[in-house]
């Protein structure tokens, strides 16, 4: 990414495939490739870099637009604050701001809950919801190759192995304790955390890389 800078400051920003007219004077595409940084910079046009500080993973942040700086002969892109994702579920509401703009429906007070179409409350879900109910799909696409035995049982008599029903119910169980770790989750980066991979070896001995949330059992 390109900038261009005429008196200190930003003017546009050209996308570098194509040549560009600064002042009086016309330059191909090729001073994207072909030229220094240093002779870019000598007619106004400057390679942005990219201030990756305060950029977090958009799984569970929302990062601002990036905003844009000349100074100390360099142009940078920086990020604001990001905002942390909610981990709980808001039900949504009706507000006075909503009332007054005549966006509510007739009658509504502030506070009332803000229906759908269907009568029901909209609620958008949080961090927590959604990882819960990743958990919940991964256990039932783990269970359900060995779910024929279950019914098997039931339908025909035929006992369903012992260290099938151990390893079925050792999923169930492992399924509930994670779920009850997202759950607990104090805030988002605590959330986060038990995602992230870590080395967990000894010093010396080889790399070994687990979650703190775990992991599911393998049938053997």
């Amino acid at each position: 990414m390109f900038a261009v800078v005429t008196d200190g400051s930003i003017t546009s920003f050209p996308n570098g495939n194509k040549g560009i007219t600064i002042g009086d004077n016309q330059y191909p595409a090729a001073i994207y490739t072909l030229w220094t940084e240093a002779e870019r910079n000598a007619i106004g046009v400057y390679t942005v870099v990219q201030d990756n500080t305060n950029k977090k993973d958009e799984a569970w942040y929302t990062n601002t637009n990036q905003s844009y700086a000349f100074g100390s002969g360099k142009v940078t892109a920086t990020y604001g604050t990001a905002t942390a994702k909610a981990i709980a579920d808001v039900s949504l509401v009706w507000s006075q701001a909503d009332i007054d703009a005549g966006i509510a429906p007739d009658g509504a007070s502030a506070n009332d809950p803000r229906n759908d179409s269907d009568g029901n409350q909209i609620i958008i879900r949080g961090l927590k919801y959604i990882k819960n109910q990743i958990i919940d799909n991964q256990c039932a696409g783990i269970l359900a190759p060995s779910d024929w035995r279950v019914i098997r049982e039931q339908e025909t008599g035929s006992a369903m192995d012992s260290d099938w029903k151990t390893w079925r119910a050792a999923v169930r169980t492992k399924c509930n304790a994670m779920q009850t770790q997202i759950t607990n989750a104090a805030n988002v980066d605590a959330l986060a955390a038990l995602f992230v991979y870590v080395n967990t070896a000894d010093e010396g001995d080889p790399e070994v890389y687990a979650r703190p949330l775990g992991e599911f059992p393998v049938k053997s």
